[in-house]
C-alpha cells in the first residue's frame, strides 16, 4: 500500500475513480462551440503545435447541442465500457471559459441535466479566469464534482513566446493560486518535447508542477501534426527538439515520478490520436496502456514508486538513469 492508499506504484486516476465513485467514470468530451484567445483576439493564429480536431471523437460535433453530444457520447461508450459507474461532462475543445458567463452557465449546466453524469471537467487556460467566470465555478463546485484543467504545457516563459501560447509562467501561478482558494479542484497539462527544451529541464521542473499543488496532472510527449506551424519548424531546424523513443519516454517518466508529489493523481502519461493527423510517426503507435504498463514494470524493477525522491525529501533532482 503506498502513500495515496493504492496499491500500483503511481496514484492513478482509476484508483481516485474508485475511491470516490466506486468503479470507473467515462470522460464524455463536449465541444460547446468556444474558440481560443490566440484565435480570436491574437494575430498568432494558435499555439504552433495546436491540431484541436486530432482529439476529436468520432461521434462528436458542434453543430449538437451539448445534451445531444452527450447523449451521443453515452451510447458510443456504453458498449465499450458497459461497466460504467458514470460519467464525467469534459468540455475539452479550445478554451471552455471564453465566452460571456451567461453563455457559460448555460451551455456547462445544461449537462448536469443528462442522466448519469457525475461530474464536470472544464479545460480552459491561465489567462481566460476572469473573476466572474471564478466566481460562478466556485458556486458550480457546491452542488456537483468539478475539475478545472488548466494547458500549463511548460514552466518557461521562452517556450510559451516562442510556441505563441499567449501566457507566462507566471499567470499560471496565479491561476492555480485563485483556483486554490476558492476551493475548486485543479489539473494541470504539460508536454514533454517542445522546441528549445531538454529532458534535464523537464526533469528539473517537477519541483515547479510539485509547487503548483494541483490535484490532478496528464503529460503528453509532444506530437507534430500535420499543417501546423511546429511542422514546419521541425523541417526547418530539427535541432531545437528532443524527441525521445518509447524507452527513453519510459526511463524519463520513471525518474520524474519518483521526484513527483505522491498527492498528485496520475491522469495520462501520452497522447494517443489517429495516425492519420501526426506528420512524424512515433513510437509504432505504442498504446497508452502498454506504455502504463512498461513504466510500472520499471518503477517495479527499480522498487520506487511516485515521490519516494520528491523535492520534499530535498532529495538530489539529477537522474538516476543513463542519457535519454
Amino acid at each position: 500500500m503506498f502513500p495515496w492508499g493504492g496499491e500500483r506504484r503511481f496514484n492513478a486516476y482509476s484508483h481516485y475513480c474508485r475511491t470516490h465513485f466506486g468503479g470507473r467514470i467515462q470522460k464524455l468530451p463536449v465541444d460547446a462551440g468556444f474558440s481560443c484567445p490566440n484565435r480570436v483576439s491574437r494575430t498568432q493564429g494558435g499555439c504552433t503545435y495546436c491540431a484541436n480536431n486530432a482529439f476529436t471523437p468520432s461521434y462528436l460535433t458542434e453543430n449538437d447541442d451539448v445534451t445531444t453530444q452527450l447523449e451521443n457520447g453515452k451510447r458510443f461508450f456504453e458498449k465499450r465500457y458497459p461497466s460504467n459507474n458514470g460519467y464525467f461532462a469534459y468540455f475539452q475543445a479550445y478554451t471552455n471559459t471564453l465566452a460571456p458567463l451567461s453563455v457559460l452557465r448555460d451551455k456547462i449546466e445544461s449537462s448536469l441535466h443528462v442522466s448519469n453524469i457525475k461530474g464536470i471537467i472544464i479545460s480552459t487556460r491561465p489567462d481566460c479566469l476572469p473573476d466572474d467566470v471564478l466566481d460562478y465555478l466556485s458556486e458550480l463546485n457546491t452542488h456537483t464534482h468539478l475539475t478545472i484543467e488548466l494547458g500549463v504545457e511548460s514552466f518557461h516563459n521562452e517556450t510559451l513566446t516562442h510556441i505563441h501560447r499567449g501566457h507566462t509562467v507566471e499567470c499560471t501561478f496565479e491561476s492555480f493560486e485563485k483556483l486554490h482558494s476558492r476551493n475548486i479542484p485543479t489539473g494541470a497539462h504539460l508536454i514533454f518535447g517542445l522546441p528549445n527544451e531538454t529532458p534535464t529541464q523537464w526533469l528539473s521542473d517537477v519541483q515547479l508542477l510539485n509547487l503548483l499543488h494541483p490535484q490532478f496532472v496528464k503529460f503528453h510527449q509532444l506530437q507534430i501534426f500535420k499543417n501546423t506551424a511546429m511542422q514546419s519548424e521541425y523541417h526547418d531546424h530539427p535541432e531545437r527538439f528532443h524527441p525521445l523513443s518509447a524507452d527513453d519516454y519510459v526511463q524519463f517518466l520513471c525518474d520524474y515520478l519518483e521526484r513527483l508529489s505522491p498527492e498528485i493523481v496520475i491522469e495520462r502519461f501520452s497522447a494517443e490520436v489517429p495516425p492519420r493527423y501526426l506528420a512524424v510517426s512515433q513510437w509504432n503507435l505504442l498504446r497508452h496502456d502498454a506504455l502504463v504498463r512498461k513504466v510500472e514494470e520499471e518503477l517495479l524493477k527499480r522498487e520506487s514508486w511516485q515521490g519516494c525522491r520528491d523535492a520534499i525529501n530535498r532529495v538530489s533532482t539529477e537522474p538516476t538513469t543513463a542519457n535519454y
